[in-house]
């Protein structure tokens, strides 16, 4: 599984001009789900951008967590993440999971973060998505689960 993770001042995204996610302080995360991910990749990265040390302490050090600064989590489901640009100008996306099995592990990874605690919004599974968001530093860190088990 990778994951783009930004620390954002504020997000949000809109499915048709609905609203169905939408943040304060706290981490975007996009999340593209590949074919051999399992509930494995789902804990450790639960575990890992959970306590993150991105946020700023008041010495201005990045020394603090999601939790440490009760921010929010605005996850997004992106296939194209999994995309291989290696050969020719377009995106081969063999490595991304079938919809329905990324969509089993997407609720999986929704459910996970619900369980530390944190508030957790989402985009819309499938769907065709405008994201808005206020990147806070900049502050963008790429995540694979398969290069940490």
């Amino acid at each position: 599984m990778r994951c783009v993770v930004q620390r954002v001042k504020r997000a949000s995204v809109k499915v048709d001009e609905r609203i169905t996610g939408e943040i304060r302080q706290g981490l975007l995360v996009f999340a593209g789900i590949g074919h051999d991910d399992e509930t494995a990749d789902i804990n450790w990265l639960v575990e890992k951008i959970a306590g993150l040390r991105i946020f700023e302490d008041l010495e201005g050090k990045m020394n603090l967590s999601l939790k440490d600064v009760q921010g929010e989590i605005l996850l997004v489901s992106q296939f194209t993440l999994l995309a291989d640009c290696r050969k020719g100008r377009r995106p081969s996306f063999s490595d991304a999971a079938s919809p329905t099995d990324a969509r089993e592990l997407f609720d999986e990874l929704v459910a996970c973060f619900k369980s530390t605690g944190l508030r957790v919004q989402t985009g819309e599974f499938q769907a065709l998505m405008e994201v808005e968001l206020v990147n806070d530093g900049p502050v963008t860190i790429l995540l694979d689960s398969k290069k940490n088990l």
